[in-house]
């Protein structure tokens, strides 16, 4: 039985717990309305870019179009819009490997090694984060330019991995650091290298991480502005966010046709993030349990 003194702090408890379950239904609410301010801008994006600029002009901006079409796609593609993509693949997809290829190495060093020259190497890749593109932007102009590369894809290239090294071997770094030792140990044990550790334990180990930081670098250097304007000129090498302001230029007012572009422009970023969720999501908190 409860002794007289434990039943007021029962019914406290109880009290208490009643409460917070009359407040848990406003939290859905709460959520629903962020969704809605949040997801509407890409609602509208979409649903304008299949209008047409009569329809645009004249119609209801908030409701989807009475007859859509998909007549400002097709004016996209049909200027130059797939060199522009390609060009942007290209310079993604290779600065997110060689950002995580140096990066995992590097990490990997950096936690097996207890010496004083890795440490130093690790607080320079720190120091790194404290540098931003735009106070070094006049630089890297006069670098590129000495090096041969400007105006080209590898000019974008090069840049881009360096500034996305330093906040990538952070996240692993911690990552790695929850790798029990005895599993290390063990496979010392048997003769294999540090290669075959870095290839059969650490990389199967950090997938989590390694998704999650391959897809932020990829939102990063996809969406780069600062160097493409600066570090190229022509149209053959132009990525997709310069992409969009000549658009601008060229179609002016035609603002469906404008947003078309910036839909087509963003789908890679949204389809990285439908299938990397799992891993994005695990890796948000991943390497920081300790």
């Amino acid at each position: 039985m409860l002794s007289t003194a434990a039943k007021p702090v029962v019914h406290f408890k109880q009290k208490k717990i009643r409460k917070r379950s009359r407040l848990n239904p406003l939290l859905p609410l709460f959520g629903l309305l962020w969704l809605l301010f949040s997801f509407y801008p890409v609602f509208y994006m979409l649903i304008t870019s299949l209008r047409s600029q009569a329809g645009f002009l004249l119609g209801v901006p908030w409701l989807p179009s009475a007859h859509p079409t998909f007549e400002n796609y097709l004016t996209v593609l049909q200027n130059d819009f797939q060199k522009y993509f390609l060009n942007s693949v290209i310079v993604s997809v290779v600065t997110v490997f060689l950002i995580v290829f140096v990066s995992v190495s590097s990490a990997y060093v950096i936690v097996r090694t207890k010496t004083k020259t890795v440490r130093f190497i690790f607080n320079v890749f720190l120091v790194g984060l404290a540098i931003p593109i735009q106070a070094a932007i006049i630089p890297i102009y006069v670098l590129i330019g000495k090096l041969g590369v400007y105006n080209t894809l590898l000019g974008l290239i090069l840049p881009s991995v360096a500034f996305g090294i330093p906040l990538t071997v952070l996240i692993l770094v911690n990552f790695i650091r929850d790798i029990p030792n005895e599993l290390y140990e063990s496979m010392a044990l048997e003769g294999i290298t540090d290669f075959g550790m870095l290839k059969s334990l650490v990389i199967p180990l950090t997938k989590p991480a390694l998704m999650s930081v391959a897809i932020y670098n990829f939102v990063q250097v996809w969406n780069n502005f600062l160097f493409p304007l600066v570090l190229t000129q022509t149209p053959d090498v132009r990525v997709m966010p310069l992409a969009v302001v000549s658009y601008q230029g060229e179609f002016t007012i035609n603002v469906p046709v404008l947003l078309a572009a910036v839909v087509l422009s963003a789908l890679p970023l949204i389809l990285a993030y439908v299938f990397g969720r799992r891993y994005l999501l695990k890796g948000l908190t991943a390497g920081f349990s300790k």
